[in-house]
């Protein structure tokens, strides 16, 4: 039975409507404002070491400024790899983000035969948050007063000396290595999971030296409970200024940093990751960020998600040649 004209004119007025209110709902769907839920940055390490105190810095002033919640989620393990390896899996809505380092994103790509994720395929920077070298540090009560009383040490007795970090194949491990290769040096490696036990150890003197990043370091530096010998960095840290290079120390040329930076899932809409460019860029900026990291000994870097990525691919092959030649690997 054929359908009345009259009854034809309301079903299509009705299908257009439907079909209007969904095309609305969904445009206002995908223009509603970034970000309108919590932001998760994961920290692929433990609570209280350098990644950690940036990341809270950072995340505290973009809730401070802009009323964004972002909440910190500690994931350790694996060198940095569990954490990173959650936002390469997430959802790319700009929600999951990372604060990744040299070690989980240079490093271990080489490190690692079987790396779960792969920087370059899996994230997508987003901003260079900080940058900072490692410091040598020995308890307060050490006999070691500079660099050439290790060496001298070590020389005396091959692997007596303990030389303590954070995790193998991280910047400070193998920052270790080359500075026993520079100096002909032997001393038994003390790994550790996170910067809290390390601390314990060392500043006990269970430990005879342990390297990590300044930030990690510098408050037990400045409060006396621990006592830095030297930076591996080309110049001196600002925060340390007293404290030579291993340059200075009779290693000319010598220079090992870490850099610490935010990225977000591949996929993620290149909207979203120009806004929180632009708006990390503007804590970074100011004064009292910048003071707040240069207190935590990070050199504050910031810069466009460009910078960061052409960064990464260098430090790849830069760090993958110094995995090889250390012959360092972890399946």
């Amino acid at each position: 039975m054929p359908i009345r004209s009259g009854t034809s004119r309301r079903m299509a007025l009705a299908l257009g409507l439907a079909l209007a209110s969904t095309t609305a709902g969904t445009f206002a769907w995908a223009q509603a404002p970034y970000p309108n839920k919590p932001i998760k940055l994961i920290v692929p390490f433990p609570p209280g070491g350098g990644t950690d105190l940036l990341a809270r810095t950072v995340a505290q002033k973009l809730s401070d400024t802009l009323k964004w919640t972002v909440i910190i989620d500690n994931r350790p393990g694996a060198g940095g790899n569990i954490g990173v390896d959650a936002v390469a899996k997430s959802a790319p809505d700009g929600y999951t983000l990372v604060m990744g380092q040299t070690s989980n994103l240079a490093v271990n790509p080489t490190l690692y035969p079987k790396l779960p994720y792969d920087p370059l395929k899996d994230l997508v920077p987003v901003v260079l948050v900080a940058s900072s070298p490692i410091a040598i540090v020995v308890p307060p009560q050490s006999r070691y007063k500079s660099f050439a009383d290790i060496v001298a040490a070590a020389k005396a007795k091959p692997d007596a000396l303990t030389l303590g970090f954070s995790g193998n194949g991280t910047v400070a491990h193998l920052s270790g290595e080359q500075v026993k290769k520079a100096a002909g040096i032997q001393m038994q490696n003390v790994p550790y999971k996170g910067a809290a036990q390390a601390m314990t150890d060392v500043m006990s003197g269970q430990v005879d030296i342990y390297m990590s990043s300044v930030p990690t370091l510098l408050g037990h530096v400045n409060n006396g409970k621990l006592r830095a010998i030297a930076v591996t960095s080309a110049t001196r840290s600002s925060e340390l200024p007293q404290t030579p290079t291993l340059a200075e120390s009779g290693y000319p040329g010598f220079d090992a940093s870490t850099w610490f930076g935010i990225l977000a899932p591949a996929g993620t809409p290149a909207a979203i990751v120009k806004t929180l460019n632009t708006e990390i860029n503007k804590v970074l900026k100011q004064p009292d960020v910048a003071a707040k990291l240069k207190s935590e000994g990070g050199d504050v870097l910031g810069g466009s998600t460009e910078q960061f990525g052409a960064l990464l691919k260098t430090d790849i092959v830069r760090w993958g040649q110094i995995v090889r030649d250390s012959g360092a690997r972890i399946d």
